[in-house]
């Protein structure tokens, strides 16, 4: 299995999600299940089937939180260099199509966060940015067509 890196701050999160969704989340879907058993005939039951559903949902996320946890790895931000975009690196990118600045933190999957400029090194402008060094000039195929980016600087 892959090695899921991650900063204190998102593991702490992920931990978090993951413990309240097997106590909270676990009582609410059982006590839906309940309630909806008690209107009788299960096989024409809407309610029971959707109760049902939504804990099958509950449990897939439960899955994939202990997986991500089980195979995290926690990186010291004090260790990530400057000299190229590693993750958890904070890179100030040139966008030439709109001629504006953004600032992205790389992160992990289970840590992306567009609104909080947290992008994922497995999107494809996180995947462009990585490993590149101050200076640098590349294109990147966005579903909205090519971006042309250069990163102006590098953080942790």
């Amino acid at each position: 299995m892959d090695k899921n890196y991650l900063s204190r701050e998102g593991y702490e999160k992920l931990e978090e999600e993951l413990q309240d969704l097997k106590t909270r989340g676990r009582k609410e879907i059982a006590e839906e299940i309940a309630e909806a058993r008690a209107k009788g005939d299960l096989s024409e039951n809407a309610e029971y089937d959707a109760a049902k559903e939504a804990q099958g949902m509950l449990e897939k996320r439960i899955a994939e939180l202990e997986n991500a946890l089980a195979n995290a790895r926690i990186l010291d931000e004090e260790d990530i260099k400057t000299d190229k975009a590693y993750l958890l690196s904070t890179v100030t990118i040139h966008n030439y199509n709109v001629d504006k600045e953004v600032k992205y933190t790389l992160v992990s999957k289970d840590e992306a966060n567009f609104k909080k400029n947290k992008i994922s090194v497995e999107s494809p402008i996180g995947k462009a940015i990585l490993g590149r060094e101050i200076g640098e000039t590349f294109e990147v195929d966005v579903p909205a067509g090519k971006l042309k980016l250069e990163v102006k600087n590098i953080e942790r």
